[in-house]
């Protein structure tokens, strides 16, 4: 077996839900093909003999049916994802499926109730000092726009050798408290692009990409393995729907922004799809802005969850199928999440130096003079490397892996 395939195999599998929306009151005399036999599993009625050929059943981690509240779909759905960052795991959340199928109401909520869990846990541990910063922007035609900055020109988004594909000139703020990433929060959701279509009067034309980056660490010295800085981020994903022109009556600027959002979701559909075979071949993450940041999130140190959102009316049946395909691939894509850790210089010296007042005590109780000349060599050796690890001017050194 190959290495690549043995990774795969090791990592951790994306977590994968479902949710279908309510008939919407203009809908009510439709005919629906879609209901939730169990908490995993969806079915097709199969109510069409052109549709035979679809599969009966999908299976996934947890289904939703039209019934459940939003704080249900999060706390089965994505909460034990979006806590990791407080354990030093990189993680995100991803709303997928149609125009139209509930992704920006159900990513909304989502985004307020993870973040209430994330401050009371921060209140919770009096013993760690923690630090959130926020960034948001958003995908519009292909172009990254500060959602924070009142500029609306395009950023680049660069490769940097030790913090992966970041956005440059990104705004990012360090929050006081909840009731200011609020007021951000706010900011964002005004300055995202909407527009009507013919199935929704608010349809979200941008995808947009929420970030909260915390940091932590012990308030009082606790010893070398109790020292390091946790860092991690926590992304909030609100895709834009894929759509059809013939059903969403789109024309002008409506029509190009579609244009420009199925061919973001075909690139990330292909990704989803390579990796699902375990990247034994080229991911094109660089064709698509959307992927090329979100990069780490689809396959690399993350964890994920992704809510897949389904309009339950016949009209949408092709739609609905083609998001369930989707989720199906993505249930078996691996991540390999792990704990990112900042050794501090202040903590590496501390824990220095009490391993040379360690071979101090154990030299003066040595009678041999032999074992004092092998105790001195050590003792040498190690004012070396704290001469070394004081020297340098940075704030932290080690490993560093953020999203």
């Amino acid at each position: 077996m190959s290495e690549e395939l043995q990774l795969h195999e090791q990592g951790e599998k994306i977590f994968v839900s479902i949710r279908l929306r309510p008939l919407q009151d203009k809908a009510r005399n439709r005919i629906c093909d879609w209901e939730c036999a169990n908490n995993d599993t969806i079915i097709f009625k199969n109510s069409l003999p052109e549709r035979s050929m679809f599969p009966a059943a999908y299976t996934f981690d947890r289904v939703f049916d039209s019934d459940s509240s939003t704080i249900q779909v999060y706390k089965e759905g994505a909460k034990h994802i979006a806590l990791s960052v407080l354990e030093g795991i990189n993680s995100s959340i991803f709303a997928y499926g149609q125009t139209s199928s509930g992704k920006t109401y159900t990513m909304r909520g989502i985004t307020e109730y993870a973040v209430s869990d994330i401050y009371d846990c921060i209140e919770r541990q009096e013993e760690r000092d923690f630090v959130v910063k926020f960034c948001a922007m958003e995908i519009y035609n292909e172009a990254v726009r500060d959602l924070l900055s009142p500029d609306s020109y395009p950023l680049r988004v660069l490769d940097d050798p030790e913090r992966g594909t970041v956005v440059e000139k990104l705004t990012e703020v360090a929050l006081r408290d909840r009731d200011h990433l609020h007021e951000l929060l706010t900011i964002c959701e005004a300055q995202r692009q909407i527009g009507e279509t013919a199935l929704n009067e608010t349809s979200s034309r941008s995808h947009q990409i929420l970030r909260l980056t915390i940091e932590s660490s012990a308030r009082e010295y606790a010893g070398a393995g109790n020292s390091s800085i946790l860092a991690a981020s926590v992304n909030f994903v609100d895709l834009a729907g894929s759509e059809r022109a013939s059903q969403t009556s789109a024309a002008g600027t409506r029509l190009k922004e579609g244009c420009h959002i199925n061919r973001s979701l075909l690139t990330l559909g292909t990704v989803i799809r390579k990796l699902s075979k375990g990247r034994t071949g080229h991911v094109p993450y660089r064709d698509s802005k959307l992927t090329r940041i979100l990069q780490n999130a689809l396959g690399g140190n993350a964890r994920t969850a992704i809510i897949c959102t389904m309009s339950p009316e016949r009209i949408h049946v092709e739609q609905s199928r083609n998001t369930l395909l989707f989720a199906k691939c993505a249930r078996e894509v691996r991540t390999n999440a792990q704990v990112n850790l900042i050794m501090s210089d202040k903590a590496l010296v501390k824990q220095l130096q009490r391993e040379l007042a360690r071979l101090e005590k154990e030299m003066r109780s040595l009678g041999s003079a032999s074992v004092k000349g092998d105790t001195a060599g050590v003792l040498r050796e190690k004012e070396k490397l704290i001469g070394q690890v004081i020297r340098p001017t940075s704030e932290s050194c080690f490993i560093r892996a953020l999203v």
